[in-house]
């Protein structure tokens, strides 16, 4: 499956794209100015994603991936 497709199957899922994610990680202090913030490690994140939006761990690292600027979208 490719990028886009987990992040098409996420926002298909939970109704929130990509920038979303971005808003609501710096709405609860995981990122800072589009980063992730020094210390805050990848299970935090994923965590916060498996329980809030029931997103299984593939998804959720996709979303962690895009909030570290691993990968990119369209």
């Amino acid at each position: 499956m490719s990028f886009q497709a987990y992040l098409n199957n996420i926002e298909a899922k939970t109704g929130k794209g990509p920038e979303d994610f971005k808003k609501l990680a710096e709405e609860k202090g995981y990122t800072e100015n589009g980063k992730i913030k020094p210390g805050v490690k990848a299970t935090e994140i994923t965590n916060w994603l498996k329980a809030d939006f029931e997103l299984g761990h593939g998804h959720a690292m996709a979303i962690y991936a895009l909030l570290k600027g691993d990968k990119t979208y369209q």
